[in-house]
């Protein structure tokens, strides 16, 4: 049975189960940026507990955060299996610091290129993530949440979950976007018919849909850049 995963006795393990550096090892020789999302959480945690690894905890915290549950109260991080106050205090200490110094920031879409700085920390994901972006009148963003993660195909991506939560947020428009694990840009029929279907219910609801973004670790490409769907005025 694993017990307290400690990250300085708990290498990760690559996609082929060999051992990778200690994690804190890799913050301090190649910096914070080098690692993925779960391993800054694993870092965060420092250790996991009887029967649940420091990595598999970080998993759980990386999937709410993910679904848009980012303003996480202690008492909800407490539910997760493994997680006393402690482990809670820190991903919510964290999650406020780095709410407190991004809004620092000018986080106003005026141009497709503005839009992959809020997504791009999705790129090194191994699933395809469909995510979608609440914008208010002004085209500053309101929440960037995960809809689905795996295949993305119209019976996944429905336009119901799609608005569901921007109509909750009042926003006035919305931006979809979601990640190609190949690295391909190219976007397929399935993502053409599926960007027109949200474009159509979007008309109908009265919040636009202006752009949607397929990205990877190498870069994105733009529907609006494309062509395929109308482009927004800059406002």
């Amino acid at each position: 049975m694993e017990t307290n995963y400690v990250l300085e006795k708990c290498p990760s393990l690559d996609a082929e189960g060999k051992k990778n550096p200690d994690i804190r090892e890799r913050i301090i020789r190649d910096g914070p940026r080098a690692l993925s999302d779960r391993e800054l959480i694993a870092a965060l945690l420092g250790s996991g507990c009887a029967g649940k690894s420091v990595t598999s905890l970080a998993h759980d915290v990386l999937d709410i955060i993910d679904k848009g549950k980012a303003d996480l109260e202690i008492e909800f991080l407490k539910k997760l299996e493994g997680m006393g106050d402690a482990k809670a205090c820190a991903i919510a200490a964290s999650i406020e610091l780095g709410r407190r110094f991004y809004s620092l920031k000018d986080r106003r879409i005026s141009a497709p290129k503005d839009v992959f700085p809020l997504i791009s920390h999705f790129a090194d994901r191994k699933q395809e993530h469909f995510l979608c972006i609440s914008l208010n009148g002004a085209h500053e963003v309101i929440f960037t949440r995960q809809i689905t993660s795996g295949l993305v195909n119209k019976t996944v991506v429905h336009p119901r979950e799609i608005f569901a939560d921007p109509i909750t947020d009042r926003a006035c428009a919305i931006i979809v976007a979601h990640n190609h694990p190949s690295g391909n840009l190219e976007p397929s029929k399935e993502d053409i018919d599926i960007t027109k279907r949200l474009r159509d219910a979007g008309d109908v609801l009265g919040i636009p849909l202006l752009d949607h973004i397929v990205f990877s670790a190498s870069g994105y490409i733009s529907f609006v850049e494309r062509g395929i769907i109308t482009p927004f005025e800059v406002i």
